[in-house]
């Protein structure tokens, strides 16, 4: 998950309203525990089924952004992956390593836009459930900062949720083509657009797609 700051969309803008100047992170540190519950309920290759014939060959360095509860860090360290995970919620990555203990999963405090806290190269990036936690002002610094943690022809998997937001926390409907047309910006260019449709988790106004950028030539 992703804190926002005191970041707001601009006009037009589909979004959450009423919301706390503190943005994501409260609604996330409040709930962890559930949460964690939730989203150990699908599996990592439930929700990244198809784009897992992409992924680089393992032991690849791979940066889990917003890992949230753990989940797909630790699927892909078990996997083989060397797995750094960037959670800014402290309370989230306590119940990460509770639920989900793996000793080959790297844990740190950090976040996007400036992921200060990082340095590269990845050979993967994965950003599951997190870009539309972002106000527009802050998707294209996000993008340019993770083209700058890919490794030559590395990979940014980015899932998004789509629909009417929720009024309970800061988010954004963010249409996958802005995703490509960022990403073009960075010099990252499209491999896959992955309409997943219907939530995992059953909510009949959620739907999801992911974009999977590639940094490079072909």
């Amino acid at each position: 998950m992703v804190g926002t700051g005191e970041n707001f969309p601009h006009l037009g803008e589909s979004s959450a309203v009423g919301q706390p100047a503190a943005g994501v992170q409260p609604y996330y540190a409040q709930r962890a525990e559930v949460l964690g519950q939730r989203y150990g309920s699908v599996t990592f290759e439930e929700v990244h089924g198809g784009v897992l014939d992409l992924l680089p060959p393992a032991p690849a360095k791979v940066l889990d952004v917003g890992a949230g509860t753990g989940r797909d860090a630790v699927a892909l360290a078990q996997r083989g992956y060397q797995v750094v995970a960037a959670e800014p919620v402290r309370e989230l990555r306590e119940v990460a390593q509770s639920l989900n203990p793996c000793d080959d999963v790297r844990w740190l405090e950090d976040s996007l836009p400036a992921l200060s806290h990082l340095q590269g190269p990845f050979e993967l990036v994965l950003l599951s459930a997190v870009w539309m936690h972002l106000a527009s002002a802050e998707r294209g610094q996000a993008m340019e900062r993770l083209a700058t943690l890919l490794a030559p022809a590395g990979l940014l998997v980015v899932s998004l949720r789509r629909g009417v937001p929720p009024t309970d926390r800061v988010m954004f409907d963010v249409p996958a083509e802005e995703v490509v047309q960022d990403g073009e910006r960075a010099a990252l260019r499209l491999v896959r657009l992955v309409g997943e449709g219907a939530d995992r988790l059953g909510r009949a106004e959620v739907w999801w797609q992911t974009v999977v950028l590639r940094k490079g030539g072909e």
